[in-house]
């Protein structure tokens, strides 16, 4: 029988010596094992466990809240934040009115990077926009990613090296498993007619888009905020204001050469 992972999360009411003993030799007797192992927040502890029935997991839920010394506060099917936590050790914070917006400030580049991977490695269409001032390594961050990925990127247009604004490809880079990555302001701005179009061709086929200053993307384009599958903001620090402004004064004519180079 194929085993499931399982994501059990629970809150450290007291901390007694030989409580994570208790919890373990209890998920061993119940024969579910345990993938992964961590601290996530002030005083929780997250694991990913791997069993063969459900069964199993409603035996050692029921268990678990006999106990005193904690509260379960996650027992599901692992998503994608939960395998995130159990990694790095912390949630990645998103927008309690718009479920589909993260936060990340560039201190958490690294996990910044390994939720965008995991996002280009799901096959089919999706389309990500990501928010943030110059230089706080947003182009950086979906390169980065790509390659953890193991997949190709290429730029629509971008202000990474130099100012690239595409108008076609050739046949090869066409693929669906490619990573396509466009600035908003430098298309909307500076895009011709044949380059819109060849966004419009990338937009319908089943790969992963990214699309910088997606608030810019769509304000003179057929596509809404509600089209982005993921909204991603990146500051300097967590009370940084995002303003399009400034953003817009850096894509000027010859403003671009802040962008040389990799921004780690």
């Amino acid at each position: 029988m194929e085993k499931t992972e399982w994501y059990l999360e629970y809150k450290i009411q007291k901390n007694r010596p030989g409580l994570l003993g208790d919890v373990s030799s209890l998920l061993g007797m119940l024969n579910i094992n345990i993938v992964t192992i961590n601290g996530v927040d002030d005083m929780r502890r997250g694991m990913l466990l791997r069993c063969e029935t459900i069964e199993q997991i409603k035996r050692l839920e029921s268990i678990l809240n006999t106990m005193d010394n904690i509260t379960v506060t996650k027992l599901r099917q692992p998503k994608l934040r939960d395998r995130l936590a159990v990694r790095h050790g912390f949630y990645i914070q998103r927008d309690a009115d718009d479920k589909k917006t993260f936060r990340f400030v560039r201190d958490e580049l690294g996990i910044l990077v390994d939720f965008m991977a995991e996002l280009f490695k799901q096959d089919g269409h999706k389309l990500i926009g990501i928010r943030g001032m110059p230089r706080v390594g947003k182009t950086e961050s979906i390169v980065a990613a790509s390659v953890c990925a193991n997949k190709r990127w290429l730029f629509l247009s971008s202000t990474m090296l130099k100012q690239t604004v595409r108008e076609r490809l050739i046949a090869d880079e066409y693929r669906t498993d490619n990573v396509f990555i466009l600035d908003g302001i430098v298309t909307m701005k500076r895009g011709s007619e044949q380059h819109l179009q060849l966004v419009r061709e990338v937009m319908q086929l089943p790969a992963t888009k990214v699309v910088e200053h997606p608030d810019i993307f769509v304000q003179s384009s057929e596509y809404t905020l509600d089209d982005f599958d993921y909204i991603i903001e990146l500051r300097h620090h967590p009370d940084e204001e995002i303003t399009y402004d400034v953003v817009e004064n850096h894509h000027q004519p010859f403003g671009h050469s802040i962008y040389n180079g990799f921004d780690f």
